[in-house]
């Protein structure tokens, strides 16, 4: 097997459409799909082949990558797919889902002749364009040959967690990553918005814990992102934020662990969803602190009724 491989890519969101991008500019042959064809028909001037159907993306494909909404989303499309599906093809299962999903995955997988890897990667926006994603990856070592070109594409690290991707150890881990993720963008709109509501300058906090064990680079970027009304475009959506604080909660339910935080949160990026914000990137979740027209600025990025 050769470095350069045939790809299909379905799924060509904010992180698909910039995965397929790389992996073209890394010399592949790369073959997309999207539900809705318009996200995926710009992807042509990069020089991807746009298919109107899953089935058609697949066939003949080295590699297939997957990311799509969730779980069952997933399930249905490789479904559609799976009668085009080469066998010993690999398949780079890179949305986010919940644990009890990947085995659901990698049966079908199996019952294909697929070889699964389940392959979550770390980033959003900004590094998936530059081709800097970490790929957090489990699956066997055969294969890995014609997988690794394509992490290598989309990402600068991948950290492998086993060999049995069906186990979801991969998938784990971007549970537990992502916990961190949302707690951290839920913290930071809730504590600028108490700065508001109290009448302090959201900055002189950022100024007090500048360089202190309580300042993160991930604070700034957040807080620059409400403080600039730089909502649109997301680097990570409210509405995927939610989904994804949601499945972090079923998963600590179904492992005996109660995650408060996760739970508040979840709602909380539910909250700015229904006020019109879902579409707009998760710091957004800075908005649900607010009821009525709330203090000076509140409405700073409110969505027309």
């Amino acid at each position: 097997m050769t470095d350069t491989l045939a790809v299909a890519v379905l799924g060509t969101g904010i992180m698909g459409a910039a995965m397929a991008r790389n992996l073209v500019r890394a010399g592949h042959t790369v073959r997309v799909w999207n539900r809705t064809r318009d996200k995926a028909e710009p992807l042509a001037s990069d020089g991807a082949e746009v298919a109107g159907s899953p089935l058609e993306a697949v066939r003949g494909a080295d590699a297939v990558l997957t990311m799509l909404y969730d779980g069952g989303t997933v399930l249905d499309v490789m479904r559609e797919a799976a009668p085009a599906l080469r066998r010993g093809a690999v398949w780079a299962q890179s949305t986010t889902v919940g644990v009890e999903s990947v085995a659901e995955l990698a049966a079908l997988a199996d019952e294909h002749g697929v070889v699964f890897y389940d392959a979550p990667v770390l980033g959003t926006r900004q590094p998936a364009e530059a081709g800097q994603l970490t790929v957090l990856a489990a699956g066997p070592v055969e294969g890995r040959q014609t997988v690794t070109p394509v992490f290598e594409a989309v990402g600068t690290r991948t950290v492998w967690t086993g060999e049995d991707a069906a186990a979801g150890t991969a998938t784990r881990l971007k549970l537990v990553a992502n916990s961190w993720v949302v707690a951290v963008t839920a913290a930071v709109g809730e504590t600028l918005a108490l700065a508001e509501g109290l009448g302090v300058d959201p900055r002189a906090f950022l100024d007090l814990v500048a360089g202190g064990p309580l300042d993160m680079g991930y604070l700034h970027a957040k807080a620059g992102v409400i403080l600039e009304d730089r909502f649109l475009p997301p680097s990570f959506a409210v509405t995927t934020a939610e989904k994804d604080a949601r499945l972090i909660l079923r998963a600590g339910e179904c492992h005996g662990v109660r995650l408060d935080v996760a739970a508040a949160n979840a709602e909380r990026f539910a909250r700015a969803a229904a006020q019109g914000h879902g579409e707009k990137d998760m710091a957004a979740a800075y908005f649900a602190s607010f009821t009525g027209q709330g203090p000076a600025g509140a409405d700073r990025g409110r969505a027309e009724p």
